[in-house]
């Protein structure tokens, strides 16, 4: 088995692990102060990581270029961009459409990828995407009870154009990261990974940070009051970031994600087992398709 595969894997049970405690900030953080959270209690973790690859590992300092900032800026930027779109697109009573087409981040991997960084994928890879974003549209049909008819019908509102921004932002970012980290042309894995993150993270902090005070100041507050649940998605987050970036750097940013959709997994298992939710024939269809879309990766691989 490849590395970044448990990599990938171990990432994306953070990244539930991640959401799962951002739910018990509901109702006393906003939903970009929660998704601040993850920013602001994760860069002094993602420092110490660096330090100590640097100072434990005796691995040497990237040397940044400019590629490398472009890249790291841009990514951070279009990572924010997505979080604000999602809010903007949350504010429409139909935002049922857009949100199913903001699922689509997957393939817009794969496009951006090659576009920008090169990145091709064979014919198994490509048909592995298509399905694997073809389940999460069927989960997301399901979450939101629309039909195929009202699907095909909102294509032209507009939180349906804003779903799709979503997912090229969300995309965009992805690929942007593994440009940067690429771009140090360090010979450790590790380290060119870990300090992308660092980077970013911090950018990241002191952009949305900037925001929130424009338009939410009294936020800020609020995130250091409860810093007993937003700390723990601070660092869930800067765990699964650490292992997303690790992976990109490693492999195709399509086929990372592509397996990241194990993540539902994660979470319908534990809806079925824990909470002992009722499923629907829409959900199950939906998860088969991924599981079978994660096989296909594997085997293609």
């Amino acid at each position: 088995m490849e590395l970044w595969i448990p990599i990938t894997i171990a990432a994306a049970f953070l990244q539930n692990l991640r959401s799962a405690l951002q739910k018990h900030l509901k109702g006393r953080l906003s939903t970009a102060g929660a998704a601040y959270a993850r920013f602001v209690y994760a860069w002094p973790l993602a420092l110490v990581y660096v330090w100590g690859l640097h100072e434990i590992g005796g691995l040497a300092w990237p040397r940044p270029n400019g590629l490398f900032l472009l890249y790291t800026v841009l990514g951070g930027l279009t990572q924010i961009l997505f979080t604000v779109l999602l809010l903007w697109m949350f504010s429409f009573r139909s935002f049922a459409v857009g949100t199913t087409f903001s699922k689509l981040e997957v393939v817009m991997v794969a496009g951006l990828g090659a576009v920008i960084l090169g990145d091709g994928l064979g014919p198994a890879a490509i048909v592995a995407v298509l399905v694997s974003a073809t389940g999460v549209v069927c989960l997301s049909l399901d979450r939101t009870r629309l039909g195929p008819g009202a699907l095909l019908s909102g294509l032209a509102e507009k939180p349906t154009l804003i779903g799709f921004a979503c997912a090229a932002c969300l995309g965009a970012s992805v690929v942007f990261f593994r440009g940067g980290a690429l771009a140090l042309g360090h010979d450790n894995v590790a380290m060119a990974a870990g300090y992308t993150f660092a980077i970013a993270v911090v950018l990241q902090t002191l952009m949305m940070g900037a925001w929130i005070r424009w338009r939410e100041p009294g936020e800020f507050t609020r995130i250091f009051r409860h810093w007993r649940w937003a700390a723990p998605v601070g660092v869930a987050g800067a765990l699964g970031s650490i292992g997303w970036f690790t992976a990109f750097t490693m492999q195709n940013a399509a086929y990372v994600r592509a397996l990241g959709q194990i993540e539902l997994i994660f979470t319908f298992v534990v809806a079925l087992t824990v909470f002992r939710e009722r499923v629907s024939r829409m959900e199950i269809t939906g998860i088969l398709l991924v599981v079978g879309a994660i096989l296909l990766l594997l085997l293609a691989g």
